[in-house]
This record gives structure tokens, C-alpha cells and sequence, in this order.
């Protein structure tokens, strides 16, 4: 058999059999590949950090994303919480849908092990669960009075009297709020938070989405952005050579790689963790598939055209 048929009758099974190796095999043993970090990311990065140490200054997380789309979605709500804990920056999070309030408990309790000085209530609130239809109104009532707008967090206490929100009172004391969607877009936001107080909102989305926030990016409607897995892979190395330092952001260094390998070589046991590099590692194994499928549509192709010539000349004779 001539070669242009061989590479276009391969059995299926042994190329999904390819494939599935080339998913497992980085899962399992890490390749570490080099992260690049884009301008969305570092923005938003910069953006929640400009928070550290204020007692007055806090971050919204809406988690508006259910566990479909967690693979892509929770290594941010992570990365997100554990710069924050790390940098002593104040979290309030809340989500509008049934399976968000779930997903930000797990989220909190994986961070938080790590971090037994983190009091909640003190350094985070869990506002928990609001009705989808009272979103709007929350949202604008927190544009007066946050305490008032929420009323209650999720183990049911008034916020007026609780110690975290002692210096907090409207979006003035907000640094930005975060959602983390994986459908909504964080319009609602923009619509409504941003447009008639000014917060600063930013996102986190699937891939897939990613494409849509540019132009809400271009015009500054988002201050960053994170999307999909590449973006969460980002947001875990930033924190890892910044905020596990404590050390200020630049963008310089950011993106001088020799300085990053660099700062990997003195991360502390705590940012190992495999909680903490899941974006990395899920973006190993998706650089390998990607290049193996660019691999086969080229085999393809030269199969198709090799065959096309043979089938050429045979004509001609």
C-alpha cells in the first residue's frame, strides 16, 4: 500500500488511542510548559492587587457559572481567592444561581485550608445565594448601601454587623467586581453596576466566549478579562511569582522569562499544590492535543493531495 493510503486509512481507534494518550500522559506527568502572560490577564491582576492591605477596599466575586463548565471556570475562582488571601485583600462573593452557591463554598474551603488565619466574615464574606430576580435590585442597592442591598450573607447574619464591614458602605469602597461566567458576560454589570456608579468590572469566561469581551475591553468597560483555561493558566502564575513574594506587579518582569523561572525556583511548597497549577497542567495536555491534531489535518492533506496526483497521472495514461 503507497503511502498517501496508508496515512488516510489509519483506524480511527488508533488515532482517538493518540489522542487520549496525549490528554493522560501530560495530566499525569507534567511537562511545565511556558505560561505567557497577555495583557487582560496582567490588568485585571494589577487591578484586584491595587486592593492589598486596605481595610476600606474590597472585590466582588459573582460566581454566575454552574459545574459544566468548572474545568475551565473554577482553577479562576482559585487563583482569584488565593491572591487575595495571600495579599490581604477583602472578598465579598455571591452568586445568582443555585449551583454557584455550592460552587463558592468548595471554592472558599480549598483556599481557605491553606489559610487558617483567613477569618470569615473578617477577611471574606459569603453573601451565598440571591435570587436571579433580585439581581437588578442588589445591584443598584449596592450602589448606595451594600449592607442594605444584601441584608444577609449566607449563614443568614446581618452585614451591618459584621466586622468586615466596618469600612465598607457602596461601590466606592468596591476595587472591582469579578464575574466568573460562563454565559452571562458580566452585562448585567456593565449594564447597570458600571454605567450609572462607575465600579469597575472585569470577567472571567469559557474559551469559546473569550473573543466576545474585546471590544468591552477596547472601550474599558472591563478593566481585564480571563478566558478559559489559558486565562486561568496566567492568573496562577501571576500570583505565584507576585503575590506568594509579595511582591509588587510589573509587567516588565512578567514577561521577561528568565526572571519567572527564576522566581519558580524559590515558590514556596504551598503554591505546588495541584489545586493551584490545574490551568497549567489542563493547558500541558490541550498545547500537545492541539499540536497533534494540526499534525494529523497536515497528514491529511498531503494524503489527499499525493492521491489527487497519482490519481492524475493514472489518467493521463
Amino acid at each position: 500500500m503507497k503511502f498517501a493510503d496508508r496515512i488516510q486509512k489509519v483506524d480511527r481507534r488508533i488515532i482517538y488511542g493518540i489522542l487520549a494518550l496525549a490528554v493522560i500522559l501530560p495530566l499525569v506527568f507534567r511537562l511545565g510548559l511556558k505560561t505567557y502572560t497577555t495583557t487582560p490577564v496582567e490588568d485585571l491582576y494589577r487591578h484586584i492587587d491595587a486592593a492589598a492591605g486596605k481595610d476600606d477596599m474590597a472585590i466582588i466575586m459573582d460566581f454566575t457559572h454552574d459545574p459544566g463548565v468548572l474545568p475551565e471556570l473554577y482553577p479562576m475562582d482559585l487563583a482569584i481567592l488565593r491572591h487575595c488571601f495571600q495579599r490581604n485583600i477583602k472578598v465579598f462573593t455571591i452568586s445568582f444561581l443555585p449551583q454557584g452557591a455550592a460552587i463558592i463554598q468548595l471554592a472558599l474551603s480549598e483556599v481557605k485550608e491553606d489559610y487558617p488565619n483567613i477569618e470569615a466574615n473578617v477577611d471574606y464574606c459569603n453573601f451565598g445565594f440571591k435570587p436571579w430576580s433580585l439581581k437588578l435590585p442588589i445591584m443598584l442597592g449596592m450602589g448606595d448601601d451594600i449592607a442594605e442591598a444584601v441584608e444577609t450573607n449566607s449563614e443568614g447574619l446581618k452585614l451591618e454587623n459584621l466586622p468586615i464591614m466596618q469600612n465598607m458602605k457602596n461601590y466606592d469602597n468596591i476595587q472591582v467586581v469579578v464575574e466568573i461566567s460562563g454565559s452571562s458576560m458580566g452585562q448585567f454589570w456593565v449594564t447597570y453596576a458600571r454605567a450609572k456608579f462607575g465600579v469597575d468590572v472585569a470577567v472571567g469566561l469559557t474559551a469559546v466566549m473569550a473573543a466576545d469581551v474585546y471590544p468591552f475591553l477596547q472601550t474599558g468597560q472591563f478593566v481585564g478579562s480571563l478566558g478559559g483555561l489559558k486565562g486561568a493558566a496566567e492568573y496562577e502564575q501571576l500570583v505565584d511569582i507576585f503575590a506568594m513574594n509579595n511582591t509588587e506587579f510589573s509587567k516588565k518582569n512578567a514577561r521577561n522569562m528568565a526572571w519567572v523561572e527564576a522566581q519558580y525556583k524559590e515558590l514556596p511548597e504551598l503554591a505546588k499544590l495541584y489545586k493551584y497549577n490545574k490551568a497549567r497542567i489542563g493547558m500541558d495536555a490541550q498545547a500537545i492535543v492541539h499540536v497533534l491534531i494540526i499534525l494529523f489535518i497536515i497528514l491529511g492533506n498531503i494524503g489527499y493531495f499525493l492521491d489527487q496526483r497519482a490519481q492524475k497521472k493514472k489518467f493521463v495514461k
